[in-house]
This record gives C-alpha cells, structure tokens and sequence, in this order.
C-alpha cells in the first residue's frame, strides 16, 4: 500500500488509533500510539520516541529515535475495537535522528543479512514456522495460573480439546487480518496447541510472528485464559517449540534445495547449508533459545533435540529434511522456541547456512537412530556434539563465533551477552522451591 490508500482506509474504515510497533532485542513487541490525525505525521516519519527507555537499545544521551513505518504493513486491529473506532497498525524500522537506520534493530539486522543472501544469487529466504504455545487457566483476579483448561494431546477433539473454541478464533481473527492459515491442533501437551501459517520471506515471516502472538494473547483472554509463548512452564510435560523451516530461492523463485538427481533429492546448495546450520548450532542457540527456561526443554525424552545432527526423517535430530519435495523442500530446524527474536534468530540461521555455502562445506552423515538411545560414549565416538546446557554455555559459544557476531553486528551482539549475562546473574543466585524442598531438612 502505498500513503494515499493508508490514509482513505484509515478513514473508510473509521481507524481512531495507529500502534506503531517495533521490536526490541528481547523480541518483545512494542509501540507508540498515536491518534488518527497524527496519521500523516507518522507516515512521514516523524513520530520519534525514546529509544533509551528500551534495554539495550542506546544510552541516554543517544537517546531520540525514529519510527519509520513499512507501509506494506498496515492492518486493522481486527480484535480491538474501542468505542471510538478502530485502531491501525504499522510495523516500523528504527532510524536515528542523522536518517540512518538503527544498528540496533533488529528488523534492520534480518534485512541486512538477507542482503548478502541476494548478492551470493538467493533474493529469497523463505520461513515458514510452527510456533507452540500453552493456554493456562486465569484466576478470580485475572491473573495466570499454571491450571490447563483440557486434558487434551495430539490432534484431539472436543470435548476433550478444550480450547478448541479459543484456538478456532484465533485463526479466524488472523485471516481477518490477511494471514493465510495452514493448520492449526492440539498438541501433545495438556494445555499444549500448535497453530501454523505459510511461508512467507524472513522479514514478513517475523513481522507476521509478531502479530501473531499479539493476537493469540488477546483472545486467549477474551475466552478467559492465558496464552504464554514460555518454552517449558511445566517440568513434567513436553515444552513449546518453533521449529523454522527454510529455504532459499533464486530469482525466478526456483528452490535452490531441490535436485531429483541428488542424494536424498537434495541439491549441493542444501547439503552445503546443513553442513553450516550444524558449525554453528552451539552457538547460534543463544539467539535461538534466549532464556533461562529454554534450556529445561533441551533435555532428552520431551521431544526436544539435544544433539548437533540431521536427518531425514529422524525427530530426535535438529535438523530435518520433511517428507515433501521441489518447490516444499526445506529444512526444518528443531530446536528454537517461541521466546526468541525471530528477526534474530532468523539472521543468525541465515549466516550459518550461507557460511556452509560459502566454504563448500559438507556434512556429518544423516543420523537414522533414535539419539536419545545413545550413550555420552557412542555420541562421542560418531562426533555428535551436545547442544548447550544453559543460557551461559550458550552465551561463551556466541561469544567465540564470529559468523554469529558478524551476523547480528557489534551493537547487538554487545547489548544482548550484557542482557543475557544479567539474566543469568539473576538466575544463578536465586533460592528455587526444588532447592527448598531438597536441603533445608536434611543439610
């Protein structure tokens, strides 16, 4: 859409509020509201805010930013109406006073990297995820609970699905939106639900994730519950995951991962990227799994992969080939979650794959056995490396990589070790209940 038909929208369809929205490097969304007849002014670019009020952006005295919305963006808040009228939404780019773009956005970082994907001949960076979230009960003052509202697992129905109402809308509310929905389950969890859209290119893909949970949170609570996007609250049950499947086009939109003539139907290009995706796995996964908690989802027995592999058709690797071929073949990377910032952790599996392209790099044999079967020693012995433990193992593996580093640029790379090394601190001296429970009698 281009200024004009914006604005003769916004007044057709009665919009008395715009959200311009961007996302920190948490990948917490967030805006600056503006009435409608600031409209103009934001579309101009002229709406500035404080970029020191967001962690990690800049320091006080750097501290006026920009919001410059991408026009393609506008959509109408289908599920909040005021009774006013409606309210408007823009994704923005992040631009500092002087008119250049931010470094520290990271809408500025994926486009940056996809950059250098066109110029080695791949314009396009296709994503398609399966983001995973909980919905928990709500209590009489509205607060979330770690109640589930079914008992339900894989693909059930109602009565024992029974979100299946909440979920339904979600969906709906989305194609309002102009998402185009490919399916939507229960997943293997109670409380546990799935809720997938097609491919798009990286930058819309998590421009799109974005609005997604923004969405999924408002009609949760508009049924009573509470939607979280947290990779493991329950210790016992399986975690949430967002496995990212990608795939680079040329020009004309062929896939250059696909070869009938090669081994597995895979082209040299893809063989090349599974092998870069696998050097840099271990250090990609701070970005990937950026918090305490989703670490106590990559354990074995949940699902969840541990392990620096590919195959096939093996679910316990983290990297997978599905079934589909031509144009739908892709890889499926299965260790991200829900928590990350999908801007960067986009970019950093791009880096990765493009640096296995690079050096021509070829991978470890596809594994066909279950992992979670092996021993330390047979892993050892077939040189599977374990994924990182934790967010500080994670964090010293991103600090000694520079395809990572390079790929999320020094601002940052900087700010998001000092946030994570925070959050770690915070963690690391904090007294848990399990702690309680297990010492304070018997020590």
């Amino acid at each position: 859409m281009n200024r004009e038909e914006i604005l003769k929208n916004a007044k057709e369809e009665n919009v008395k509020y715009v959200r311009l929205c961007f996302t920190d490097i948490d990948g917490v969304i967030k805006n600056v509201e503006v009435p409608d007849t600031k409209l103009e002014e934001a579309l101009d670019n002229g709406v500035m805010f404080d970029g020191s009020s967001i962690d990690g952006f800049a320091r006080i005295h750097e501290a006026d930013m920009y919001l410059h919305p991408d026009l393609d963006t506008w959509m109408i808040s289908s599920w909040e109406r005021t009774t006013y009228g409606n309210v408007g939404i823009l994704i923005c780019d992040v631009y500092l006073p002087d008119g250049t773009p931010f470094k520290g956005d990271p809408r500025f970082v994926l486009k940056k990297n996809m950059e250098k994907a066109e110029k080695m001949g791949f314009p396009y960076f296709n994503i398609g995820v399966e983001p995973e979230f909980f919905l928990f009960k709500l209590d009489d003052n509205e607060r979330p609970t770690l109640d589930f509202n079914d008992n339900g697992g894989y693909f059930d129905l109602a009565p024992v699905d029974g979100a299946e109402d909440c979920r339904r809308d979600i969906v709906l509310e989305l194609e309002k939106l102009g998402f185009n929905m490919e399916a939507s389950h229960h997943e293997v969890a109670p409380g546990q639900h799935e809720i997938n859209f097609e491919f798009n290119n990286a930058v819309n893909a998590s421009d799109r994730l974005q609005i997604f949970k923004l969405v999924v949170k408002n009609i949760a609570k508009r049924h009573g519950l509470h939607a979280t996007f947290m990779p493991k609250p329950i210790s016992t049950i399986n975690g949430s995951g967002m496995h990212i499947n990608c795939s680079l086009s040329d020009k004309d939109h062929n896939n250059m991962f696909a070869d009938k003539e090669g081994y597995l139907g895979l082209s040299k290009i893809a063989k090349y990227w599974i092998a870069g995706i696998m050097e840099n796995a271990r250090a990609f996964t701070a970005v990937t799994n950026p918090t305490v908690n989703s670490y106590k989802r990559l354990v074995p027995g949940y699902e969840a992969p541990c392990y620096v592999s590919w195959s096939d058709a093996n679910r316990s690797a983290l990297i997978r080939i599905p079934a589909k071929r031509g144009k739908a073949t892709r890889t499926e990377i299965r260790s991200a979650d829900p928590s990350a910032n999908p801007y960067l952790a986009f970019s950093a599996i791009l880096a990765s794959g493009l640096k296995g392209i690079e050096g021509k790099l070829e991978p470890q044999e596809r594994i066909k056995d279950n992992l979670y079967s092996y021993s330390f020693s047979k892993l050892e012995e077939n040189g599977i490396e374990h994924l990182p433990e934790n967010l500080k193992e994670a964090c010293e593996e991103l600090e000694k990589n520079d395809v990572i580093k390079n790929a999320l640029g020094e601002h940052i790379t900087k700010m998001f070790i000092e946030l994570k090394k925070a959050e770690w601190n915070d963690y690391r001296i904090y007294i848990s209940k399990w702690e309680i429970d297990r010492y304070l009698k018997v020590k």
